[in-house]
């Protein structure tokens, strides 16, 4: 049986005095072309995805505006957030030092009233927090806002412990915990120092003193805060420390200590309580995008090969053109305002200014790496893969299918490793082609996007829930894409030809950073 996809071979094609490649054809004289040469009545057409993001966010996410200058809200939940790092303790001795050392184990024979000063890395007002590798928008430890609000009598903390004062932040092991009952807290305005007078290394520290006893005795051996005596960058102590380029699993929560519940006694009344205030807004602007199409009259008459209206066919082409250049502008766009010309923010800069920022090197990214940058990325706390689309360059998403597709059995990488990534479908979702990459942090749904070949981005990560496609809609008027037909034309200028316009007047609403990411 014939090969129903071999439409022509070789042979088919190839003429036996000419040589060379058996494709060429080019060479066809005046008199030649005149001659039919049966070519039938289809004509080849190449067919491609030219505007997979423009396509799937104006579908998925779409959100009509009344004011071309729109805004939002964004909330974050804060029970998950209820965690500090020590920054300085009341050794066993009773001083007062920014070291991890407590000078014995932290139980409650050697420590009758523990007292500890904890201090956060995000903002109090709207819960914003650091986001991985993104060091424009780095929320130090301690800094101005960041004072805990959430700490109550009658709290029991988990305070990681260790048998050395670690080196640094990624040498930071919890080897033990201790749990303390919280009997007082105190705030304390670090007022641009760290210490309010211990040790004076110019660091800004607003943070708590807890006050308490120790209801759960961690080792004989644990005489050590899981927490850095330097603070990586800080001269003393941990105040002041940037963690913002620190892996969530592998080094943050080693040294985080988080409220673990109350306990009140007996015919006790009603506690103390706290507010969170877990909003911030945004804003974000429309773009207006205009595509012409104009052709005299004698053309639009005339009856060509193949396609017989000429009118017809470009305006195919304008409209797909159209569709690429708003494709380009919410990928590579900056949020700018001119006066009368406003321009909306592209997916790129709004990560790389606010957003998850991962590197990658095909040649020396492994598996294991590309899987600890997504538990970074995949947190639960803070995103989830089922809301994530992930467009890739060419030459990346052969790499994803390379690395999935190798391990799609689950193979062992090492005697410490398995590889848990597997290429497990494909779909169509509004005609983009989407694979379906299983990893242990939730399914991949990766997209290639030709617009990002030949760009610095290889992946870009886009949370579909926190993000919008806002075209301008009010008193009326949709400005929408929409046709304007015979803008211009004879009757109407005296002019023997037609003009048409499509038009769009849309923005991009980002909301989000930490749910957004790209791999450079």
């Amino acid at each position: 049986m014939a090969d129903l996809f071999q439409l022509e071979s070789t042979a088919d094609v190839s003429s036996s005095s000419t040589s060379g490649s058996p494709r060429t054809g080019t060479d066809l004289s005046t008199g030649a072309l005149r001659r039919k040469y049966n070519f039938g009545d289809r004509v080849s057409e190449l067919a491609i995805a030219s505007d997979p993001f423009f396509r799937l966010v104006s579908k998925v996410s779409k959100s009509p505006t009344d004011d071309p200058e729109f805004k939002f809200t964004e909330r974050r939940p804060s029970f998950h957030k209820r965690y500090a790092y020590p920054v300085a303790v009341y050794n066993s001795s009773g001083s007062l030092v920014e070291t991890g050392a407590l000078g014995a184990a932290l139980t409650a024979s050697n420590f009758s009233t523990f007292k500890i000063r904890m201090a956060t890395d995000y903002k109090s007002s709207g819960n914003v927090q650091n986001v991985y590798g993104q060091s424009g928008g780095e929320i130090t430890v301690g800094a101005d806002g960041t004072q805990p609000a959430f700490y109550l009598e009658d709290q029991l903390i988990k305070i990681n412990v260790a048998a050395a004062v670690p080196a640094s932040i990624a040498a930071a092991v919890a080897s033990d915990y201790a749990v303390m009952k919280v009997s007082k807290v105190t705030t304390i305005d670090g007022a641009g120092t760290f210490d309010e007078g211990i040790v004076d290394n110019s660091q800004q520290c607003d943070m708590v003193e807890l006050e308490g006893t120790i209801v759960r005795d961690a080792g004989s051996t644990m005489d050590s805060l899981s927490v850095p005596a330097s603070g990586g960058g800080a001269a003393s102590g941990f105040g002041g420390t940037s963690v913002y380029g620190s892996s969530i699993s592998s080094a943050l929560e080693n040294m985080r200590s988080y409220v673990i519940g109350t306990a009140h006694a007996q015919g006790s009344g009603y506690p103390s309580t706290w507010k969170d205030q877990p909003f911030v807004t945004g804003y974000g602007r429309t773009q207006i995008w205009k595509t012409a199409m104009a052709m005299d009259n004698t053309t639009r008459a005339t009856v060509l090969k193949y396609e017989a209206n000429e009118f017809a066919r470009v305006w195919r082409e304008k409209l797909i053109e159209h569709k690429w250049d708003i494709e380009q502008s919410i990928l590579f766009g900056s949020q700018y305002d001119s006066g009368s010309e406003w321009y909306t923010q592209g997916a790129v800069d709004f990560i790389s200014s606010y957003g998850n920022v991962f590197s990658l090197t095909h040649a020396s990214k492994t598996q294991d790496d590309f899987l600890d940058d997504l538990s970074n990325f995949l947190d639960p706390r803070y995103n989830n893969a089922n809301a994530s689309l992930f467009f890739c360059d060419t030459a990346t998403y052969n790499w994803l299918h390379k690395l999935s597709g190798y391990f799609s059995n689950n193979l062992e990488v090492s005697s410490n490793f398995r590889a848990d990534m597997s290429l497990t479908g494909k779909k169509k979702v509004f005609g983009v082609d989407i694979s379906v990459i299983s990893t242990p942090y939730g399914d991949m749904n990766v997209a290639r996007n030709i617009h990002l070949d030949g760009h610095a981005i290889k992946i870009l990560a886009v949370n579909m829930k926190h993000c919008k496609y806002r075209p301008l809609v009010g008193n009326g008027l949709n400005r929408d894409t929409a046709i304007y037909v015979g803008v211009q034309t004879l009757e109407n200028s005296g002019v023997d030809r037609r003009v048409d316009l499509i038009q769009t007047e849309a923005g991009m609403e980002w909301q989000m950073p930490e749910a957004h990411a790209y791999w450079s």
